[in-house]
This record gives C-alpha cells, structure tokens and sequence, in this order.
C-alpha cells in the first residue's frame, strides 16, 4: 500500500520551490508599495502608501465619512484616524459637519489636497505600472487583469 501510494506521488521538482499564488501575490504589492512611495519621495511629496490611496478614494469618492472612507482603502476606525489626523495637520483633507446629521463628519479634500492629487496621480501611478508590466504585451497584461478579477471575485463570492 505505501508503495502505491510513494509511486503515486509525483516527483519533486523545481515548481514546488516557486512561491505560492499567496506569496507572489503578497510580494508583488509589497514591491508596488515600495515603487510608488520611491516616485513619491523622488517628486518630494511626503506621503506614506496609505495616505496616497486616502487621497485617491476621497478624490473619488467626494466627501465621504470617515467609515465609509475606511473601508475603501481596508482600514480600521483607529488606524483611518490617525491617518487622517496626518493628512489634516498636512492641509490636504479637511472634516466638516455632515449636512443632515450633525454628530457625523465628512471627509474632503482640500484645494491643496486636490492639487497635490493632480501633481502625482497620474505621473505616480502610471510609472510604477507602466514598470512593472513592461514585459507584458498590451495582451497579456489584459489577461493578467482579467486572471486578477477573477481571483477577486472568488474570493469575494460567498456562495
């Protein structure tokens, strides 16, 4: 019976050396996070990975609150206040009462806020990108889109 399984069993080879989809996925954000914070620095705006995705969202977002604006970039309530604590002390976001409830905050930009997502939107994002897919033809990097969307969607499908 052992024998049967033992031959069974594949051989070893060099594919089990490579990283699991978990770990490359994991390395791969890990080095984007790292290349836009370099392009940040290299532009001499100073804001963390975190505070470029703040940015992000509530530019597109709009004024927003404080929870919902959490949640689009995955950050707990404390975490996402100190965040914004920062990004207010900097001058880029501003609290203000929401309109209907007056125990509720919304969260915007400011102008500088808007003008500093303008200067690096674009030019950060989509050098890092624009990198980090230069060996890909305009196919295979949609493919490698539509592969990630997938994996998203199964992982977000309950069902």
């Amino acid at each position: 019976m052992n024998q049967r399984l033992a031959s069974a069993t594949p051989p070893p080879d060099n594919a089990s050396d490579a990283p699991s989809l978990g770990m490359l996925l994991t390395m791969v954000r890990s080095e984007i996070v790292r290349a836009i914070e370099a392009e940040l620095a290299t532009q001499q705006v100073d804001l963390s990975f975190t505070q470029f995705l703040i940015l992000k969202k509530a530019h597109h977002l709009g004024a927003v609150s404080a929870t919902e604006l959490a949640r689009a970039v995955e950050l707990d309530g404390g975490a996402m206040t100190r965040q914004l604590d920062q990004l207010e002390r900097k001058q880029l976001l501003r609290r203000t009462p929401h309109a209907q409830d007056r125990r509720a905050l919304r969260i915007e930009l400011t102008s500088d806020g808007e003008k500093v997502w303008r200067e690096v939107a674009s030019v950060c994002s989509q050098r890092v990108m624009n990198a980090a897919q230069r060996t890909m033809t305009p196919k295979e990097q949609s493919q490698l889109h539509d592969y990630l969307e997938r994996v998203l969607s199964a992982l977000r499908d309950k069902n």
